[in-house]
């Protein structure tokens, strides 16, 4: 099937406008500075315990972005609860969507490194963040 001009012009705009998957990295906060780590954004409100600020070298802190205090608590890494808290989180940051089409943008140019401090590397507010931004 061809496309018009038009078609084609909205087709590439709608392409354009999604995150490239490797373009976002998840990396916790206690892990050395890479090359390749482009932008570096804190997404935790509570800074990283024992992280000094040149050690995290960040590009920029998006406390409110991250999971309200609340449902921080509530969810307290517990793998049983993360469905609910994917859920719940991910009606957070549509609620408080100010800050995803800064994070979107950034994404969209270069690479974007999420960083958070959570053990649990399978279960975190990343993994949630990160998805959502890659719309999946």
């Amino acid at each position: 099937m061809e496309m018009s001009g038009a078609g084609q012009a909205h087709g590439a705009k709608l392409m354009s406008s999604r995150v490239p998957a490797g373009n976002l990295r998840l990396k916790r906060a206690y892990e050395p500075l890479g090359a390749d780590d482009g932008t570096r954004v804190l997404i935790d409100r509570l800074w990283p315990r024992g992280v000094s600020k040149a050690d995290a070298a960040l590009d920029q802190w998006m406390k409110d972005i991250a999971p309200s205090t609340e449902l921080r608590k509530w969810f307290g890494h517990d793998p049983a609860r993360w469905d609910e808290f994917r859920r719940r989180y991910t009606e957070e940051l549509h609620e408080n969507a100010e800050l995803l089409p800064q994070l979107r943008s950034l994404a969209r140019q270069s690479p974007v490194t999420l960083i958070y401090s959570a053990h649990d590397e399978v279960h975190n507010d990343a993994i949630v963040l990160r998805d959502l931004l890659l719309e999946r």
